[in-house]
């Protein structure tokens, strides 16, 4: 059974949320608390293997715990329960595992639940949460699709591009639309094979085949698949670094 804690200033939200958790017979809640220092406190010790996060604390911002949240090690898997849908953008670069809007569904909480028991250390089975780490060690990404985690080999991908709020993984025979921000994804790459060029495109040196001139100090890159991607000016230097020209 999955271990979560609650992090609300709003206690009918927090009472609420319990219900709904408890209800389904997945979850034991082991703590709540409506601050950030106190939470941070409880969960060093707790350990919980999820964290429901409000966003607007009293005086503060859940998006500040979040943070710390990150840099434990194991770190909880983090969902923001909010009434504010602006943050979501911001919430998945924290690595959020989802965002689930006031007031609370039973269905929606279920299907958050069976999206984490995909990722997630469950009873005595052990279903893998994979950190940049490990996506490196094995050569490997681990991305949502549609509910589904893929593991996509890294030399597979030719580039990734982030387009109107959406990001997308080219491989040389499948486009993929995934929920990661483009600076998560970012983090669980090599750095020694994949460059940003542009502030929406991260490229796989590896399948770089020509390097064309445009305009205002500016290049495409011709890719393997013959797909053409932007190098802004702010990008050059490090990409001549890294290629040696």
């Amino acid at each position: 059974m999955l271990k979560a804690y609650i992090v609300d200033d709003e206690p009918l939200a927090r009472d609420e949320l319990k219900y709904l958790l408890v209800r389904s017979k997945q979850v034991f809640v082991i703590g709540e608390s409506d601050c950030v220092e106190d939470a941070i406190a409880d969960i060093l010790g707790l350990k919980p293997d999820i964290v429901f996060l409000d966003i607007e604390l009293a005086d503060e911002s859940g998006l500040d715990l979040a943070k710390q949240l990150e840099n434990l090690n194991p770190a909880p898997a983090t969902i923001f329960a909010t009434a504010y849908d602006e943050f979501a953008l911001k919430a998945f670069e924290l690595n959020a595992v989802d965002y689930i809007l006031k007031p609370f569904d039973e269905e929606r909480i279920n299907k958050t639940l069976k999206k984490i028991k995909k990722i997630k250390k469950i009873g005595d089975h052990d279903f893998p949460i994979y950190s940049s780490e490990n996506n490196i060690q094995n050569g490997k990404i681990a991305v949502l699709v549609d509910e589904r985690i893929i593991l996509l080999p890294n030399a597979d991908i030719v580039y990734l591009e982030s387009s109107e709020g959406k990001c997308a993984i080219e491989t040389m025979d499948q486009k993929y639309t995934v929920s990661d921000a483009l600076v998560v994804l970012e983090k669980k790459l090599p750095n020694t094979k994949f460059l940003r060029v542009h502030r929406s495109f991260i490229v796989n040196i590896d399948h770089i085949v020509e390097i064309e001139p445009w305009f205002n100090s500016t290049y495409n890159l011709i890719m393997k698949n013959d797909s053409k991607v932007p190098v802004s000016r702010t990008y050059v230097k490090e990409l001549k670094q890294m290629l040696g020209f």
